[in-house]
């Protein structure tokens, strides 16, 4: 296991991930201590069977949702408890397996040299991936490059990340958005109006067909329509910074 840094960990979210919320959970904890999964709201008996490792292992904590909210809405109150604890940054990651957890030290490594920026994952696709997601994701990277004057954002939709605690929860909670699908896209481009930093770490992603536990809440109209609503409503947000934006850039490129 590396060397955790005192103030990082591992925040997992997970719904009804089955089996693969286990794997996913071991893996993390041979690369980084702690690692807290919170459980939103599932009914696949996960959460008892982690309850159980966690009473067994000082570097696991298991949060416990009664109602599903989203990936945003668990990982905000990960999020709440983390920094209440005293943690500064958190690694987010998924619970099904497609993040890889060896990709994790690294990450970890370029927070703690660049405390002030978020780490975005970019996704390095295999044969795996379906064709129609990662051609869809270009749109929304477009958009979101667009709505941060082309700050920068490798991928708006990989949720491997590090993110400033304080940061995020401060974006978080002035919205009543990003809590479902739409946390990921949202959180790059309001951190970026707040000043964030981005720095681009490529990561290899896996997705695992059903027979192999494979698991997808991802629902193509549903979730392709709150991506819409959701830039809709940041070219608002971006019009009305726009001359802000517009003069930060101009003083980074006069240094």
């Amino acid at each position: 296991m590396s060397r955790a840094a005192p103030r990082h960990l591992v925040l997992i979210p997970s719904y009804n991930t089955g089996a693969k919320v286990l794997e996913t959970v071991a893996a993390a904890r041979r690369f980084w201590s702690p690692v807290w999964v919170v459980i939103d709201g599932s009914t696949d008996g996960t959460g008892a069977l982690l309850m159980q490792r966690a009473a067994e292992d000082a570097g696991l904590r298991v949060l416990i949702r009664d109602r599903n909210g989203g990936k945003g809405a668990a990982l905000l109150d990960g999020l709440r408890e983390a920094q209440a604890q005293g943690f500064t940054h958190a690694l987010t990651m998924d619970a099904d397996g497609q993040h890889p957890a060896a990709t994790i030290p690294d990450f970890m490594a370029l927070s703690q040299a660049h405390p002030e920026a978020m780490i975005l994952g970019v996704p390095v696709f295999d044969e795996s991936a379906p064709r129609l997601r990662v051609a869809g994701r270009r749109v929304s990277n477009w958009w979101a490059n667009l709505e941060t004057l082309w700050a920068g954002i490798g991928d708006s939709l990989f949720g491997l990340r590090v993110y400033p605690i304080a940061e995020l929860r401060a974006v978080m909670e002035a919205t009543r958005w990003m809590r479902r699908f739409d946390f990921d896209p949202e959180a790059a481009v309001r951190l970026v109006w707040r000043g964030v930093p981005v720095i681009n770490q490529s990561a290899p992603v896996k997705y695992f067909p059903r027979e192999e536990g494979g698991v997808s809440h991802f629902r193509y109209l549903r979730d392709n329509a709150l991506l819409t609503w959701m830039h809709l409503r940041l070219m608002i947000g971006f019009a009305r910074r726009l001359p802000r934006l517009t003069a930060r850039r101009l003083r980074s490129c006069r240094h």
